[in-house]
């Protein structure tokens, strides 16, 4: 089995200057857009497919199933009305026009900035895409998930449930500015839980 020991964030993670320091632990609780991430594993994270197979932590083959589910991932990603809206939640520049598979219209949707890898309790590999949260600066899996560091260790950790397909999810409807603001905007999800809180940045 190809991997390290080391468990390090990429080039993808140190280029945005983001802290994902969890302040609380081992369990990604903290700012999750899911209600119940569960137990927190170990994970990696890859800007792209090449990346991932030449940092030679994990097996090609769960590279190849990280890439491929991001790509569905994407296309079946958060819907906003307007661009504005979309750019307020992933960033400048970081959303696209996308058109309704059953021609029920336009809407603009998060670019992917990669894919989240990580080694499940089972013993399996659970892989999403990833985005970055504008607003806190935080990476999320396609299911609402957290990326952090648990600073006792070092580690790059998601919680396992954040690896769930957003199949297992309503399919979100295109959103406005208004429902952005009260539903928390990724995805249109549950996002119960407040945004850029005392707990998960910068330890």
């Amino acid at each position: 089995m190809k991997r390290t020991r080391k468990l390090a964030l990429t080039g993808l993670m140190a280029m945005g200057g983001m802290s994902l320091t969890a302040c609380g632990g081992d369990v990604a609780t903290d700012n999750a857009r899911i209600d119940n991430p569960g137990p927190a594993v170990d994970a990696y994270t890859y800007a792209s497919l090449q990346e991932c197979k030449d940092k030679n932590e994990i097996p090609d083959a769960a590279c190849d199933t990280a890439d491929k589910n991001a790509k569905e991932d994407e296309k079946k990603a958060a819907k906003y009305d307007q661009q504005a809206t979309c750019e307020e939640v992933y960033g400048p520049g970081q959303c696209v026009p996308r058109s309704q598979a059953s021609g029920g219209g336009s809407f603009w949707g998060p670019l992917i900035t990669g894919f989240v890898v990580g080694r499940m309790l089972d013993g399996g590999w659970g892989g999403r895409g990833m985005y970055r949260d504008w607003r806190d600066g935080g990476y999320y899996s396609a299911s609402g998930g957290r990326v952090f560091t648990d600073y006792s260790t070092g580690r790059t950790r998601i919680g396992q449930n954040g690896f769930k397909s957003p199949d297992a999810m309503p399919p979100p409807k295109a959103m406005s500015r208004a429902s952005v603001i009260s539903r928390g905007g990724f995805g249109g999800r549950s996002a119960s839980r407040s945004f850029g809180g005392s707990k998960g940045f910068g330890g």
